[in-house]
């Protein structure tokens, strides 16, 4: 007797946010998305003291879940945590967001419709920047463009840095991305067009907030540069393993 298919699970969005020493900015981007009717995952990557204790206080105020990794393990850790947590919960799908306040949370409501809308599909926010942007993110974003676009065959990602987007947990968990810092960000959205996800890039004002905002900058010029150039040069490789294969398929991004 053949098995079963297992049914799709119904539809569940929490919001991901991981966090390291944000503690000026980490509650009111949890009260906004609150306000979003979302559930809140808050990983802390081993803050120090007042980041740890802000994070505490939203458990303890009913604001979000939360987990504290004992050590910082970089943005790509937190992450990965927080997608097992959100598989542990119950949770379809999860919108990754930064803790520093920098990403648009009125567009929130646009990045879960579309989720819901397109269940299979991961959401990608696709950075509209101001004045505020620094010229080595303006500089890093048109480098790493280059690369992606070699590496899933097309333009298919409109920007693989920007941490405002929405996963499927489980083929996030399954994507296996190695890179544990500012690395995981673009690898992952590779490694899901890779595995046959169609991309959805949605534009998004980014705003950097200064020191007395409480924006807080956690890129490390020269070891982060290095993790990442490291990590295209991993998925060139395999990119181009997939075509001597005849596995490497042209995609295109689905309209918003």
């Amino acid at each position: 007797m053949s098995a079963v298919p297992e049914a799709p699970r119904p539809f569940r969005l929490c919001a991901l946010v991981p966090t390291y020493d944000n503690p000026d900015t980490i509650r009111r981007v949890a009260e906004r998305l609150r306000a979003h009717d979302l559930d809140v995952l808050v990983i802390d990557d081993g803050s120090a003291a007042a980041g740890r204790e802000a994070v505490a206080a939203l458990a303890r105020d009913g604001l979000a879940r939360v987990r504290h990794r004992d050590r910082n393990g970089g943005k790509g850790a937190a992450v990965k945590t927080g997608l097992r947590f959100a598989v542990e919960l119950g949770y379809t799908h999860a919108l990754q967001i930064d803790a520093d306040g920098q990403h648009a949370l009125e567009d929130v409501p646009r990045f879960c419709a579309l989720a819901a809308t397109h269940p299979d599909a991961v959401i990608l926010g696709a950075p509209v920047f101001d004045e505020t942007a620094p010229a080595a993110r303006r500089f890093g974003r048109r480098f790493t463009q280059m690369w992606t676009n070699l590496e899933t065959f097309g333009r298919v990602v409109h920007d693989p840095m920007c941490g405002f987007r929405v996963y499927p947990v489980q083929a996030a968990v399954l994507a296996d991305a190695w890179g544990d810092a500012m690395d995981f960000d673009p690898e992952i959205a590779v490694r899901l067009v890779w595995r046959g996800l169609p991309v959805m890039n949605v534009p998004t004002r980014v705003r950097y907030l200064t020191r007395s905002e409480g924006g807080v900058s956690h890129f490390r010029m020269f070891r982060d540069n290095a993790l990442i150039s490291w990590m295209h040069t991993r998925l060139v490789v395999g990119a181009i393993l997939l075509l001597l294969t005849g596995r490497a398929r042209r995609r295109e991004a689905l309209l918003p």
